[in-house]
């Protein structure tokens, strides 16, 4: 378009008035750092999605509690990883008290979040179901087993194993499973102490011991 404006006006110069030359489009990029950050978080979901969909509850809120130290997150997304970590706790994870405080925490910090009022509704199922258990543990009308289940569930699962050992508690394969991924039982020959047969998400079948025993 500028070499024929040029022509024109070299043919007809006292009345040629050159054009503007017309200002490009401009797309603005993301910030280099900004991409990078937010494919740092994107890959991290995606990998504790896939834990979770292996079954690998605990592993994948292991996942979560190091993304939640990146201080690349922006607050939304700190937001986020915070809800997903305490639905996690809440859910497969047996870990009442520990989806509360994190519920909370957004309850307080994050209130403007777009998972805010999520969170809030998580938060009251959750504390209604945490004052009914721990009333369960008061009465004292329970058995050892259902106080296992119990401390469990609320994230006691350090006072459940001594409950366990002590108490020669063969607990079902679910709390199995959970102990062997947090890290309570282990398998290994030089390990000690009573033997629990347990199958993991991926069918693989393992004889665990208490960890602790074996040291």
């Amino acid at each position: 378009m500028k070499r024929l404006s040029a022509l024109f006006c070299g043919v007809a110069i006292a009345a040629c008035t050159t054009a503007p030359d017309t200002e490009p489009v401009t797309v603005s990029e993301p910030p280099a750092e900004t991409s990078i950050e937010q494919t740092k978080y994107s890959l991290a979901i995606g990998t504790v999605n896939s834990l979770v969909e292996a079954g690998n509850e605990q592993i994948a809120i292991d996942r979560l509690t190091q993304l939640l130290g990146d201080p690349g997150l922006s607050e939304e997304q700190f937001a986020k990883v915070l809800f997903k970590r305490a639905e996690l706790r809440y859910g497969g994870g047996s870990d009442l008290e520990g989806a509360i405080a994190d519920l909370k925490e957004i309850k307080i910090g994050h209130a403007n979040s777009a998972v805010a009022a999520d969170a809030a509704s998580l938060l009251e199922t959750a504390e209604a179901e945490y004052s009914t258990l721990t009333d369960m543990l008061a009465s004292g009308e329970v058995s050892p087993m259902e106080r296992f289940e119990i401390l469990f569930r609320l994230g006691g699962h350090q006072e459940a194993a001594d409950l366990m050992l002590a108490g020669a508690l063969e607990p079902e394969n679910e709390y199995l499973v959970d102990m062997y991924q947090i890290g309570y039982l282990c398998d290994g020959d030089e390990l000690a102490g009573p033997v629990f047969s347990m199958t993991e998400p991926d069918g693989t079948a393992r004889n665990v011991q208490f960890c602790e025993l074996g040291k």
